[in-house]
């Protein structure tokens, strides 16, 4: 009744069967670890952004890896802004997705030692992308500066080229090491994202909150994957009963035509 399945056709298509399914419950896997990872982080993102502002050097010292717990952590600093050293971060998006730069400015703490500040992003309307663009001034004098902590950017997490040979006062990626040998001091590692005070006439304009990633769509993946892998027996059995049925249907023809046939004359 079932000898179909030794052909050549059923044979092929049972083993793409046994071979999808755990194929399909590994993805749903996979997506579901996407999932918790989304998760986690969304979680870190949220207590970093609630807990209430520190003194930036509780968090990060020259040399420091800011972590990813401590990324988006909201951080103060009293000191004051050094523009003679003020350089742009070339290639960066406003949240238009409009091209132009953010302005990284030195902010020499009491101590002596530098915390750099992202004081936001300005469009690159100069006559061309060599020349220093025009940048507003922030508060003179001894201020204190809100902000959240970020990690060094490399290339490997960013996906940004550091290219070598820009003109001058402009880069690629923020990092705390190769700023501390342009200026000759103490940096603390990592940067931060100002916040406060607000820049007069929205200019540079203020970066915005990181966004929360997708994680529930990751979960309808993984369900969506364990589904597909239920349905692929569900539907070989469908295939075999249909398939059975066929042949039988179409074995017993003949026998039906042989008893409706008219007797010879």
């Amino acid at each position: 009744m079932y000898r179909f399945l030794l052909s050549r056709q059923w044979v092929i298509l049972t083993l793409v069967a046994l071979l999808l399914i755990p194929t399909m419950i590994r993805l749903g896997i996979w997506q579901m670890h996407r999932y918790e990872e989304r998760t986690a982080r969304n979680e870190l993102v949220s207590d970093a952004l609630d807990a209430r502002p520190v003194p930036v050097e509780r968090m990060t010292s020259p040399g420091h890896t800011v972590t990813s717990k401590e990324r988006y952590h909201s951080v103060t600093a009293k000191g004051r802004f050094d523009t003679g050293d003020e350089v742009v971060v070339r290639r960066r998006t406003n949240s238009d997705d409009a091209v132009g730069y953010h302005v990284l400015t030195p902010f020499v703490l009491d101590d002596g030692k530098v915390l750099l500040v992202n004081r936001g992003w300005i469009p690159a309307d100069g006559p061309s992308q060599t020349e220093f663009p025009e940048i507003p001034e922030p508060p003179r004098g001894e201020i204190t500066v809100t902000g959240r902590l970020m990690p060094d950017e490399t290339t490997e997490a960013s996906g940004i080229k550091n290219l070598q040979g820009l003109p001058d006062r402009q880069i690629m990626l923020i990092n705390s090491e190769h700023e501390a040998r342009r200026l000759g001091a103490e940096v603390l590692g990592g940067y931060i994202v100002q916040t406060a005070p607000a820049p007069k006439g929205d200019t540079p304009e203020p970066l915005g909150k990181p966004g929360s990633e997708d994680a529930a769509l990751n979960y309808a993946y993984a369900i969506q994957w364990w589904l597909f892998a239920a349905g692929v027996p569900v539907g070989w059995v469908i295939l075999v009963r249909r398939e059975r049925r066929d042949r039988a249907a179409a074995a017993s023809a003949p026998a039906e035509d042989k008893e409706t046939a008219p007797a010879p004359a």
